[in-house]
């Protein structure tokens, strides 16, 4: 398994991180139970994969704790806590309450990287003022490693929230969503997270128009409409339909981690799924080589000025 300097915690960890939300929780949403989503964990660690990030909403950190139980000291843990619920927003006491939980259920006294997670623009001040010096003092008290924030890319595709927090240089590690349709960190975050020496987790690398037949065209439609995407310079029916062209492309998901993964500024990207079978061909295709170079240049010039979708 390839590794990566995860910033200034100074961790070598996995390139693939396996993310444990998303469509699958691996596999719980599909009916897994704790011990056959944590035999997913498994495999993933046999596999090299030293990065696991769950999180108290995903309902997975049971899983996890069973999957690495007897291999903790093996992997580097990251989980997280939203900053509230609805409207209102967590007291620095009901943030450790939540850190609390999470440890528990992973069977664990410390988390390497604690997150606030799913930071949206109006929050950002009063995690500043209130929830980051919490998680300061349970850093100082050895349950968090280092604090970390993830921004929620569906509703803050253009990173508005990391674009006020990146140079408060508040966090160790930030979670940023980042694809071939919507490359925006490369020039919102990636610069201030370099500057600062930040630790980066990739989201979002393939989501549903990146993984299912017909759910891009629409996509991409709503991009030409708004004038985000040339029209002149796409084929509005079959959009990537000249990455399929390529003999040293295997896939449009094979192509879309391979793209995060020689991003500047991109460290681990996560992946995520209930199927060992899947697990594999994915960290395969993070740990494959560089996109061509003119396939990177084609896909800039197609969507470089794009911030307004997840591709979800």
């Amino acid at each position: 398994m390839q590794t990566v300097r995860l910033g200034r915690t100074n961790a070598k960890v996995s390139v693939a991180g396996l993310g444990c939300g998303g469509a699958s929780r691996l596999g719980m949403a599909a009916g897994a139970d704790s011990e056959q989503a944590a035999g997913v964990v498994r495999r993933a660690i046999e596999l090299g994969v030293t990065f696991i990030d769950t999180a108290r909403n995903y309902g997975t950190e049971e899983a996890v704790g069973i999957g690495i139980r007897g291999r903790r000291d093996e992997v580097f843990l990251s989980t997280k806590s939203s900053a509230g619920r609805g409207d209102k927003m967590f007291t620095a006491a009901e943030l450790t309450e939540s850190l609390e939980g999470s440890l528990r259920r992973l069977g664990t006294d410390r988390v390497d990287v604690f997150h606030l997670h799913g930071i949206r623009p109006e929050q950002y001040d009063y995690c500043a003022e209130v929830l980051v010096p919490e998680m300061r003092r349970q850093q100082a008290a050895g349950k968090i490693g280092f604090v970390g924030a993830t921004e929620q890319f569906g509703g803050d595709t253009s990173h508005k929230m990391l674009a006020r927090a990146l140079p408060d240089d508040l966090f160790d590690v930030v979670m940023v969503g980042f694809n071939l349709l919507n490359p925006s960190a490369r020039t919102k975050v990636f610069p201030e997270t370099q500057k600062h020496d930040i630790g980066t987790l990739i989201m979002f690398a393939v989501r549903r128009s990146l993984s299912q037949p017909g759910a891009l065209q629409p996509v991409v439609a709503e991009l030409i409409e708004r004038g985000e995407v040339d029209a002149g310079k796409i084929d509005a029916g079959d959009p990537l339909g000249f990455l399929r062209e390529r003999a040293d492309v295997g896939s449009l998901t094979e192509a879309a981690y391979r793209f995060c993964r020689y991003e500047p500024g991109a460290d681990v990207i996560l992946t995520g799924t209930g199927n060992v079978e899947h697990l594999e061909a994915n960290l395969a295709a993070i740990q494959g080589p560089p996109l061509p170079p003119d396939i990177i240049e084609r896909l800039r010039s197609l969507f470089g000025g794009v911030d307004s979708v997840s591709g979800n």
